[in-house]
């Protein structure tokens, strides 16, 4: 089985990618798996709106615009770390919980892990759509994922107050949908986290396109 790059995408029917099919069918059944033992489905079903709406995208765009291999493992790892987040509630999760008592932190720092990742792990795919669909310079191909990284984190922390305040009206399970655990500051290192993974993540892409030429 071959993994494709930028330079090597191959336009073959969805039946005969079997990486594609394999990511699919382990993504499906570990979303279902995670409904049927979430304690808190109401949350879940909050948590997995945006998940949906990504998934739909994918589906939906597939035969018009194919990112490489490599976009979609990355896609595929942030898609398990938000499921998984959101399975437990993020404040609750475990893996955040084992981190938090291995390296002494005061609180479950699942949710930034989350956060990092999300820049981390969808910076290069946004990089193909901007360079490939859309054929922009390459300054820009590098600028606008980073920007967009920073955008779309700072509109969904107003989504998340919006549909914490609308849910829950400003009771405890609300001040846990958010996952602030008494950080005043919560909101802005979240975006800033996200924004530090696309930095990363982008000066990775253009170290391996220098290492290439």
């Amino acid at each position: 089985m071959t993994i494709t790059t930028r330079q090597t995408i191959v336009q073959k029917p969805f039946r005969r990618q079997p990486l594609h099919m394999a990511y699919i069918s382990m993504f499906l059944l570990f979303w279902l798996y995670s409904a049927l033992s979430t304690p808190d489905l109401t949350n879940w079903l909050t948590e997995n709106i945006l998940t949906l709406s990504l998934l739909i995208f994918l589906v939906a765009f597939y035969n018009l615009f194919r990112f490489s291999d490599t976009s979609y493992s990355l896609i595929f790892l942030f898609l398990v770390l938000h499921v998984f987040g959101s399975q437990y509630q993020y404040t609750e999760n475990p893996l955040g919980e084992w981190l938090q008592h291995q390296f002494n932190q005061p609180r479950n720092n699942y949710d930034r892990l989350v956060h990092f990742g999300f820049g981390l792990l969808l910076t290069y795919p946004m990089h193909e759509v901007f360079s490939r669909g859309f054929k922009l310079n390459l300054l820009l191909s590098y600028l606008l994922p980073v920007e967009l990284v920073l955008s779309l984190g700072a509109l969904y922390e107003l989504i998340e107050w919006a549909v914490a305040d609308l849910l829950y009206r400003g009771t405890e399970q609300g001040m846990d949908f958010l996952g602030m655990q008494g950080d005043i500051w919560d909101s802005q290192k979240d975006i800033g986290l996200g924004f530090s993974g696309s930095i990363v993540a982008i000066s990775v892409t253009f170290l391996a396109r220098k290492v290439r030429k």
